[in-house]
């Protein structure tokens, strides 16, 4: 019993460990001029990159989770944060008290996330085709995720769709279009299930 106990606690400390190594994405924020709420975590390295004349603001008590085993459900790749043309003057905005598990967010336009939301391992969210010099590329459009929702593990959230809040979204579902508030949601293309 006291092994399993000593194995427990060297994980509990070896997490606390990785979280204070992730202090050096503080410098990286900083250096791409980031504007990083307060007590933010991270654990692992996250990716960070901010076009000029571009916003992202990241609010306070965020956690991002970045290395493969620091989500128990598995993340494979890093937490990835950016903006990529200053043409729309992109901008992310994230909420207060946001949890991320190896999460893409890139924005050419608008991408703003509430409070309180919880992006399960590998989920993406974006507001462009990304390949905005081929023809059969549309514009961006705006995303809009509200308050207390919760996109489940791989989750895609793509350009137009707003979700309202208090939301959940299932797990491998790819959201094209918008979903109501206080709705359970899954399926590709995702379809509004039952209310909450």
């Amino acid at each position: 019993m006291r092994y399993r106990n000593l194995q427990h606690s060297i994980n509990i400390v070896s997490r606390r460990l990785h979280f204070f190594w992730g202090k050096r994405n503080y410098i990286s924020a900083l250096w791409w001029g980031i504007k990083l709420g307060k007590d933010s975590k991270f654990d692992g390295k996250c990716h960070f990159e901010k076009f000029p004349d571009t916003i992202i603001e990241i609010g306070d008590n965020c956690e991002f989770r970045s290395r493969k085993n620091s989500n128990l459900i598995g993340i494979n790749r890093p937490c990835s944060i950016s903006t990529m043309n200053s043409k729309y003057q992109a901008s992310v905005e994230i909420g207060n008290n946001c949890g991320f598990s190896g999460t893409v967010i890139g924005a050419f336009k608008s991408i703003k996330i509430g409070a309180n939301v919880k992006c399960g391992a590998n989920t993406l969210i974006t507001d462009a085709d990304w390949h905005l010099d081929d023809i059969r590329s549309g514009a961006p459009k705006d995303v809009i995720i509200g308050d207390n929702v919760w996109l489940g593990e791989g989750a895609k959230v793509l350009k137009g769709v707003t979700i309202g809040e208090n939301s959940l979204i299932g797990a491998g579902s790819v959201v094209t279009k918008s979903i109501a508030a206080n709705v359970i949601a899954a399926g590709n293309p995702c379809k509004e299930l039952r209310s909450l």
